[in-house]
């Protein structure tokens, strides 16, 4: 739990006089019984407000206000990112707003603080690549056993995300933003066969993108991270593989950070610089939620996203 909520925790657990409330809530009533119960603690918290009361959260709720982006200009930039995207053989999906409770938490190991909880079991989604990984996860285990060892699975979507995180008045900040997001599923094939192609899709993706739609390059940072048995040759031969196929993009090598875990083996960077300004504008990498989530060390999965947003402004 984060610090600034730990007070209002003491001081609910004070005036309730249940110092195990938290425990009770989460071990001793079921999912259904407890969904009930906030169900109608919420019925009865809204039928005591007015039309003032409502007002006034509007006015104070950081996350309901409107985006700055033109919402015009938002829809037809993703259409076009989302045509680049199926030209390069990746499958749009329209996600849901809401994902299984723990999908950030459970697989991303992200603190469930940052994540704006719901009813019914569900989580507002904060990261598209996590509802992603397990719709892919799903579309895996319908086929059983009929993939073939070498076949990708390729996913794209356009989505707007809330995060609970509050980082007062920094700039790019937002509690709800929008991301372009790719994951690519598929089977260890040995010598890197899933690691290589898969990146370099990715990449090209985000080449036509800035070309075709903002007339600018984009360079490629590429930073070994733990989980790998060996993620520096993992990096070496991802950006040899670039130019031994004449990729025509700047790769450069960032800072290894092996006890960074979010991300397995290697994280991208993707930078750009458009009308004069330098942009870090989204990044990637490899990650093990296939494996944990299908329960096999075989499988391997490529998320990676660009934010939006930023190209509105």
């Amino acid at each position: 739990m984060g610090e600034e909520s730990q007070p209002e925790l003491e001081s609910s657990r004070a005036r309730l006089r249940r110092p195990d409330v938290v425990r009770l809530l989460a071990e001793e009533l079921s999912g259904s019984e407890l969904n009930t119960l906030l169900l109608e603690v919420f019925r009865a918290r809204t039928a005591a407000s007015s039309a003032a009361d409502l007002l006034r959260r509007y006015r104070e709720n950081r996350f309901v206000k409107p985006a700055a982006a033109d919402p015009i200009a938002l829809k037809r930039l993703e259409l076009e990112l989302l045509a680049i995207a199926v030209r390069h053989g990746a499958a749009p999906v329209q996600l849901s707003p809401v994902a299984p409770l723990g999908t950030a938490s459970v697989i991303a190991e992200v603190d469930q603080n940052n994540v704006v909880s719901a009813l019914r079991g569900t989580e507002v989604v904060s990261d598209a690549t996590n509802l992603l990984a397990l719709h892919a996860c799903e579309l895996i285990r319908a086929e059983g056993g009929s993939r073939r060892r070498d076949e990708r699975l390729r996913l794209c979507t356009t989505h707007r995300h809330v995060r609970a995180q509050f980082f007062g008045n920094a700039p790019g900040m937002l509690p709800h933003f929008h991301l372009f997001g790719q994951v690519t599923a598929g089977r260890d094939t040995g010598s890197y066969g899933f690691e290589k192609p898969a990146f370099w899709e990715h990449v090209d993706v985000y080449r036509t993108i800035f070309r075709e739609r903002f007339d600018a390059d984009i360079e490629v940072v590429l930073s070994a991270r733990g989980g790998y048995p060996d993620a520096e040759g993992l990096v070496a031969r991802i950006a040899a593989d670039g130019e031994a196929n004449g990729a025509g993009i700047r790769v450069s090598i960032g800072e290894a950070k092996p006890d960074h875990r979010y991300y397995a083996g290697l994280q991208f960077a993707v930078k750009t610089t458009i009308a004069g300004r330098e942009l870090t504008i989204g990044d990637g990498g490899f990650v093990d939620w296939t494996q944990r989530l299908l329960g096999s060390k075989k499988e391997r999965l490529l998320i990676s996203a660009i934010g939006l947003d930023r190209l509105m402004s």
